[in-house]
């Protein structure tokens, strides 16, 4: 049962690039972490509380996404301060080439929709009672290729972050007459293992010249699940180095 002083984080896609970051900013900041991912927890994870704060989940899966709820729940023992849906997939054609409308097959287009999407509104609508009672936070990761035809991001990953971003607004009006925020975050090029060859181009045309840190948008969601934020909802915040422009 959590400290009911301590604050309490469930975060998708822990495992690496920008849920790594986030988990050592929160923890880092005193807050309990609930890591979810479909890997088993690693031993090599340097933070506190470890495997038994760790839940496996499929988010490609939605029936292993629904039975997750009810684990997550008793862990949390009745409050959560905030959730950040960070998790998501951007496959890739047989050479590592970008996948366009052309030539994304549906299973596929299904799979990332789950992944990247549904499985947002599945928790937060699941965690709603938890959320309520810490009057808390909701962040949505997205990335700029929702807003944008990107040269690696394909059409099911982009048009799913899209989708993300009208959710963010739809949850924000939902979940608000509960005390509950919810907001975005956009990415942009950030150093992390999802970065193609030829991203070096990209960012040789960005305002500040040089790809994001993880730690720098993870410092974004701790902002927006602080009491900082307490009057931002239905927002979605670009942390891109200015790609936007």
């Amino acid at each position: 049962m959590p400290d009911d002083s301590q604050k309490t984080l469930v975060l998708t896609g822990a495992s690496r690039g920008i849920g790594h970051a986030t988990v050592k900013r929160f923890s880092a900041g005193g807050w309990r972490v609930l890591t979810c991912s479909r890997q088993p927890f690693d031993d090599r994870c340097p933070w506190p509380g470890g495997e038994e704060n760790h839940i496996q989940i499929d988010l490609a899966d939605p029936s292993n996404t629904i039975e997750a709820i009810s684990v997550i729940r008793e862990k949390l023992g009745g409050r959560l301060d905030a959730l950040v849906n960070n998790a998501g997939i951007s496959p890739k054609g047989s050479e590592g080439e970008r996948l366009s409308t052309l030539d994304t097959d549906l299973r596929t287009w299904g799979q990332v929709f789950h992944v990247n999407f549904f499985a947002s509104v599945v928790l937060a609508r699941g965690l709603r009672d938890e959320l309520t009672a810490a009057k808390g936070a909701v962040v949505n990761v997205t990335s700029i290729a929702g807003a944008r035809v990107h040269p690696f991001a394909g059409a099911a990953y982009s048009t799913s972050k899209a989708a993300l971003a009208a959710l963010t607004r739809e949850m924000a009006h939902d979940f608000g007459p509960f005390g509950v925020r919810v907001n975005a975050i956009a990415p942009g090029e950030v150093e992390t293992s999802i970065l193609s060859p030829g991203t070096e181009k990209i960012v040789e045309g960005l305002p500040l010249r040089r790809l994001g840190q993880p730690s720098e948008v993870a410092d974004v969601i701790w902002f927006l699940c602080s009491d900082q934020s307490s009057y931002v909802t239905g927002t979605e915040i670009e942390v891109n180095a200015g790609q936007h422009v």
